[in-house]
């Protein structure tokens, strides 16, 4: 099987799941625009929760739970990103966001329930290690995670001068990289094993990842990414690329996932699928 068609795989089996969760809630609009948010995407986070998982042997039972959770959270986190008090952004997956499709108040909603909903997921009956998977999803999606790194985005919009790429680089450790962190390390942590050598990976997985976004930024398609572009650049905004340049961001999103596949040494011909999700992550155009 191709890295795009295990990707794709991954993906069906943790939206069934998402599909499932969302089934058992009672009807309403609020339901629908959850499920309107959690299709589509790459599911690249469930994907690596799921690989983490095979490498420690894992029940894919309970990894499904856990993919579905960092699914659903990455989910609330767009629809938050979207609002009009954020990015304001009417595109996103390639359809109209959650508060266009519904309306700002639903759409408000449907991420509160989405966050709710991966910590319910992470606390399954016979759930190994919930505790550890609710705690460290808690600490990557909240104000020392995913939310600090957002309100740094939110600051530098308004800030008197661009940030520095030490700067950018902490700010993007909690925006995409903490919860890059807790799908890649969620397989040990359930097994109860070393997470050292998947952190090593998810930390420069998750740089490489945010710079090859900027690039997608700078040159890619708005209809093939799905979302609007430039936006960084119409903001004023710095970005690796506006600092390093085209060539050089790119030759750092390389170096990064070299960094990324040596970590993976210890788990041998065992991480190949993770090698592969590390090259797709700079070679992918949305």
């Amino acid at each position: 099987m191709s890295f795009p068609q295990a990707l794709n795989s991954a993906a069906l089996s943790v939206s069934e799941r998402l599909s499932a969760a969302l089934m058992g809630l009672p009807a309403s609009r609020v339901r629908e625009a959850m499920g309107h948010a959690v299709y589509g995407g790459k599911g690249l986070r469930g994907f690596m929760v799921l690989q983490s998982a095979a490498l420690h042997g894992i029940a894919r039972d309970h990894a499904l739970n856990a993919a579905a959770a960092i699914e659903a959270l990455h989910a609330y986190s767009l629809i938050h990103d979207d609002l009009p008090a954020m990015d304001n952004d009417d595109l996103r997956r390639g359809r109209p966001t959650v508060h266009i499709a519904y309306d700002e108040a639903t759409a408000i909603l449907a991420g509160d329930a989405l966050h709710s909903l991966a910590f319910e997921l992470c606390a399954q009956p016979g759930q190994p290690k919930a505790a550890a998977l609710v705690l460290g999803l808690a600490q990557a999606g909240g104000a020392a995670g995913m939310v600090l790194g957002q309100a740094l985005d939110i600051a530098a919009e308004t800030a008197a001068t661009p940030l520095t790429l030490a700067q950018i680089t902490h700010l993007q450790a909690g925006k995409t990289g903490a919860l890059f962190a807790w799908a890649c390390t969620a397989g040990p942590v359930m097994a109860g094993a070393d997470p050292a050598p998947l952190h090593a990976y998810s930390q420069a997985l998750g740089l490489a990842f945010q710079i090859a976004d900027d690039i997608l930024d700078t040159e890619g398609d708005a209809q093939t990414a799905g979302k609007r572009l430039q936006k960084d650049a119409d903001a004023g905004k710095a970005t690796f690329v506006s600092l390093l340049g085209l060539e050089p961001a790119r030759q750092r999103a390389k170096s990064l996932i070299d960094q990324a596949c040596d970590a993976l040494a210890p788990y041998g011909d065992k991480a190949q699928s993770l090698h592969e999700a590390a090259r797709f992550v700079i070679s992918r155009d949305k």
